[in-house]
């Protein structure tokens, strides 16, 4: 397909959808968050240039290309020009200090804007999408939330050649073996596809929907039958792929993704881990009910979903069961914030009214470094949390859970500024630090 044709393609379908485009910025969920540089980031930078390792390195790389079955002048055509990007190095080596907390990513993943958008996108794409649904079995309003957090609607796609991002990752990225295979992916989709240049976002990431290369070669599909697998500049196609994707990561038709719901006084907070999951009679045996006061659904092919409950804010936070599509979804971003951005998304724009949310919004969450500090004063109580890391996962929250029991505070594994201080008072006592 021509450069002409691709324009011209582009500018169908997002047609009306420029008008919003400032406001969707404004309203972009963390991954996907447009921050002012650092003052140093506006100093003029020295220019990148091929350094004896770097030609060395790409040399070597050329030859496994190669045996990988690109072809000389797909590789070289590709690498005219590239160069090791800093700003894409500083960028991965950044870890924010600060964490958005869940309900402000829920706020920007389910503005208004963003849902009065989706439902405009829907109805655009209505046929197609009402086909692919049919084909795959994953709703249309699913695809199009993930097509709204993914790109706002195909507005913001991104502009860096993944070529540059991929090889700069792999010669001096953190990660280089996974980046060396969606590098080599990426050499492999332009050898399909002809031409030099890839466009996504700076991680390698492609498209309306933000496909790296091994998921484009995995899961990629032709959502209109015109022979290509365009998720660069055709939303059918990206947003069959990522029906495809859903598919084959155990999206199961006729089920939801789960639901806000209520739990009864006294709940064990133990149980509210993605890990422990049991059918829907077993929560209302224990007084889990749906946000209204109404039972669960107990029947059909719902009613056996092996689900789980989540509290992401802990026990003054909103609570939600979820099964076994929203584990597809985490298959997609392993991200518990970014599912249900996509569940909560997808109902709205199905029509579903805005959720009384109930979330402790004067709660300050935790900045990195004291995360880590809270992991090394549950090290001082004897409780284990894997490594130090700042990270909150299963065995820190079930390590919070016994001091919280211990300190008579709600052991629900949510970590906060109250529990901290508790823990550093407990430490002064005992005449040191953690």
């Amino acid at each position: 397909m021509g450069d002409g044709v691709r324009a011209q393609r582009k500018a169908r379908w997002t047609a009306g959808g420029h008008a919003a485009l400032l406001a969707l910025a404004l309203a972009v969920p963390a991954t996907h968050a447009l921050a002012l540089p650092p003052p140093e980031a506006l100093l003029p930078r020295a220019k990148p240039v091929a350094t004896p390792e770097f030609i060395s390195w790409v040399s070597a790389l050329r030859e496994e290309a190669l045996g990988a079955g690109i072809s000389a002048t797909t590789f070289d055509r590709a690498f005219t020009g590239i160069l090791p990007d800093p700003v894409i190095l500083e960028r991965d080596a950044h870890q924010p200090e600060f964490a958005r907390p869940i309900w402000e990513y829920l706020d920007g993943a389910v503005s208004d804007l963003r849902v009065e958008n989706g439902r405009a996108a829907q109805a655009r794409l209505l046929a197609e999408l009402q086909r692919l649904e049919l084909l795959y079995g994953v709703p249309k309003q699913i695809l199009v939330a993930i097509w709204g957090l993914e790109s706002s609607y195909g507005n913001f796609t991104g502009d860096t050649n993944i070529i540059q991002s991929l090889a700069t990752l792999t010669f001096a990225g953190r990660r280089t073996d996974y980046f060396r295979g969606e590098l080599i992916n990426a050499l492999k989709i332009l050898e399909a596809r002809g031409g030099s240049v890839l466009l996504g976002s700076w991680a390698g990431a492609m498209g309306h929907t933000q496909f790296m290369p091994s998921s484009y070669l995995a899961h990629a599909v032709d959502g209109d039958d015109d022979g290509e697998r365009d998720i660069w500049d055709n939303p059918v196609d990206a947003l069959a792929s990522t029906a495809s994707y859903l598919q084959q990561s155990g999206w199961e038709p006729g089920k939801s993704w789960g639901e806000a719901v209520r739990l009864p006084e006294r709940f064990d907070y133990a149980l509210a881990e993605l890990t422990l999951q049991r059918p829907m009679s077993e929560w209302a045996g224990l007084g889990v009910t749906r946000l209204d006061g109404s039972m669960l659904e107990l029947t059909g092919a719902q009613g056996r979903d092996p689900s789980a409950i989540l509290v992401p804010a802990g026990h003054e936070g909103m609570a939600f069961i979820v099964g076994t599509n929203f584990r597809a979804l985490l298959a997609y971003n392993n991200s518990t914030a970014y599912a249900l951005g996509i569940g909560l998304l997808s109902d709205r724009i199905a029509g579903a009214h805005p959720l009384p949310a109930r979330w402790p919004r004067d709660t300050r969450p935790l900045t990195r470094t004291e995360r880590e500090e809270l992991q090394r004063h549950l090290l001082a109580e004897g409780q284990p949390v894997g490594e130090v890391d700042g990270v909150i996962g299963i065995r820190t929250r079930e390590a919070i859970r016994v001091v919280q029991q211990r300190l008579g505070l709600v052991p629900d594994g949510f970590p906060d500024d109250t529990l901290l201080a508790r823990l550093r008072a407990r430490a002064d006592e005992r005449g040191g630090g953690p």
